[in-house]
């Protein structure tokens, strides 16, 4: 089922399918490991809402809600 990383609960995870958007934004977050294929696991939401904090190819981001939401992702089962 699609969703952005922006809706992923905590502790859940998904497959990056594509980057929405186009620019600096879209180049940061590749820069960063964000690319299709790779698995996005939630780790937290600030207090507020924003930033959010996941884990990608072994390192912890923290990235706007802006930028979760264009990220598309595939939810992936519990091993």
């Amino acid at each position: 089922m699609e969703t952005t990383v922006k809706k992923l609960k905590k502790g859940e995870r998904g497959r990056v399918i594509r980057v929405v958007g186009e620019g600096a934004v879209r180049r940061r977050l590749f820069d960063m490991g964000i690319t299709p294929g790779a698995v996005v696991t939630m780790r937290k939401t600030a207090p507020l809402g924003d930033p959010i904090e996941i884990t990608v190819r072994g390192y912890q981001l923290s990235i706007r809600k802006v930028e979760a939401d264009s990220v598309v992702v595939d939810r992936v089962a519990e091993v």
